[in-house]
């Protein structure tokens, strides 16, 4: 059910075509939210006919033209009655994690280089996250729609620093271990 309210976040920030999202969604909310372009132009047709959107009219009409999408007030509303609900946190789903547990079994060959691959993707995204930081949140950028828009932000850095020091751990750890340890008839935590 978020899709619809991210596109809303979306919109409500700045009215967009459909491409426009897509691209706003590939550098903001797509780091936490992913959403394909099929899926967005889908949920857009769906916000249009629940009125919760309307295409913007455009001022000078022509064919082939990009249709703009703004909020309508039940779309807005739509919005915060969805900020207002209580929901609980989602239980990590994680198939390295459930594949280092089946490791823990079975062996572990090929596990290091997989989690070395891991670390490296985590450090470009918490090097990325960290960049976009630096560039949009100075100091001064202090208003309570920037500092909420940037406690986001910290969200992903906090997780991808969480990521790549857990990694560099288990690396560690299996390596002090040897590449293809697996304890005989020991079980990984929580069994």
């Amino acid at each position: 059910m978020s899709l619809p309210h991210a596109i809303l976040t979306a919109l409500l920030e700045k009215p967009s075509s459909g491409l426009e999202l897509t691209r706003r969604f590939d550098r903001s909310i797509g780091y936490f939210w992913p959403s394909t372009h099929q899926q967005i132009y889908r949920e857009l047709g769906k916000l249009e006919q629940a009125g919760h959107i309307r295409v913007l009219p455009a001022a000078v009409p022509a064919r082939g033209q990009k249709k703009e999408y703004e909020v309508l007030p039940a779309g807005r509303e739509e919005l915060s009655s969805w900020v207002s609900l209580a929901e609980d946190p989602r239980p990590v789903r994680d198939p390295l994690l459930l594949r280092m547990r089946a490791a823990a079994v079975v062996g572990a060959p090929g596990l290091a280089g997989e989690l070395r691959r891991h670390l490296a993707l985590h450090q470009g995204q918490l090097a990325e996250y960290l960049e976009i930081e630096e560039r949009d949140f100075p100091p001064e950028r202090n208003a309570d729609e920037d500092r909420l828009r940037h406690l986001v932000l910290r969200g992903g850095i906090d997780l991808e620093t969480f990521w790549t020091g857990w990694l560099t751990r288990a690396i560690d750890e299996l390596e002090a271990s040897g590449p293809d340890a697996a304890p005989d008839g020991a079980t990984a935590a929580g069994s």
